[in-house]
C-alpha cells in the first residue's frame, strides 16, 4: 500500500513524553478514533491492547460486550493505579495547554474540558479495575501476549504502536502487529491508531511494515478516523486476518 491519499502531515512542535503515558480515554473516544459502530463490538470478544487507564473496556462491558484489556501497568494494585492515573491527567493537561494551538479541539472544546472528560473516564475505569481485576485486566506487554490464538474478533491498540516509534524499532512493530494478528480470529480485525509519532510525523517505517504484513497474508487498509485531535492524525490502520 502506498502513501497515496494520506496527504501531507503538518509538523508543529511535538509532544514531549518520558516513558509511556497511562491514558484515560473513554468509549466514545474509542468509537470515534477507531471509526467503529457500537454494533461491531458485539460480534465476539474484543481486546484493548496497551489500554492503560482507558474506560473503553469498562463501558463496553456495561453494554454487554465481551471486552478485555491488556497493559503492563496492570501489575499495579488499584490504589497505585488510581494515584498514577490522576497524576497523568495533571501532567498531560499542562502539556496540552502549552500546545493548545497545535491540536484540533473540535471534539474536546478546550484543555479544561478535555481534563474533565479524562477524569470522568478514569473514574469509570478505576471502579471497574477494583471490582473486576485480573478477570478483565491482564498484565501483558507487546510483542508477547498471554492469549490463545484466534481468541478475539476485534483487537484495538491506541496511542502506543507508531506513537513511540522513536524508541521502538521496526522489528518490534512488525513482531507486535504479527502478535495482534495471531490472537485475532479469521475474518477479524486489528485496528491501530494513530499512525504518527510524538513529533506528529508519520511513522517512517509504515510502508515497509504494511508490505511485510501483506506478504504474510494479512489484508491491510487505511481508514479515516473520526477523532483527528493530533495534527495530521486523520487515518488509522486496519489489519484483517484472512479466512482460511
Amino acid at each position: 500500500m502506498s502513501k497515496e491519499g494520506r496527504g501531507p502531515v503538518p509538523s508543529p512542535r511535538g509532544y514531549e513524553q518520558t516513558g509511556y503515558a497511562v491514558t484515560c480515554r473513554s468509549m466514545d473516544e474509542y468509537l470515534r478514533m477507531f471509526s467503529l459502530e457500537e454494533e461491531r463490538l458485539h460480534r465476539g470478544p474484543v481486546l484493548d491492547v496497551a489500554a492503560g487507564a482507558s474506560s473503553f473496556t469498562a463501558m463496553a462491558r456495561r453494554k454487554g460486550v465481551d471486552a478485555f484489556a491488556a497493559d503492563p501497568t496492570y501489575a499495579m494494585d488499584a490504589d497505585d493505579m488510581e494515584k498514577t492515573g490522576y497524576e497523568e491527567i495533571e501532567v498531560s493537561t499542562e502539556k496540552l495547554d502549552a500546545l493548545r494551538d497545535s491540536f484540533d479541539w473540535s471534539y474536546y472544546g478546550s484543555p479544561e474540558h478535555h481534563r474533565k472528560l479524562r477524569e470522568a473516564s478514569f473514574s469509570q475505569f478505576i471502579e471497574s479495575y477494583r471490582t473486576e481485576g485480573s478477570q478483565v485486566y491482564t498484565e501483558a506487554s507487546l510483542p508477547n501476549l498471554p492469549f490463545a490464538e484466534e481468541r478475539f474478533s476485534l483487537v484495538l491498540c491506541s496511542h502506543f504502536l507508531f506513537l513511540y516509534g522513536q524508541g521502538l524499532d521496526e522489528q518490534f512493530h512488525l513482531e507486535a502487529c504479527r502478535e495482534l494478528l495471531r490472537i485475532c480470529r479469521p475474518g477479524g480485525e486489528v485496528r491501530i491508531y494513530p499512525l504518527l509519532d510524538l513529533s506528529f510525523k508519520e511513522y517512517p517505517g509504515l510502508d515497509i511494515l504494511i508490505q511485510e504484513l501483506e506478504d504474510s497474508g494479512a489484508s491491510v487498509r487505511m481508514m479515516e478516523s473520526r477523532l483527528a485531535f493530533i495534527p495530521g492524525s486523520k487515518h488509522l490502520l486496519c489489519l484483517t486476518k484472512k479466512d482460511r
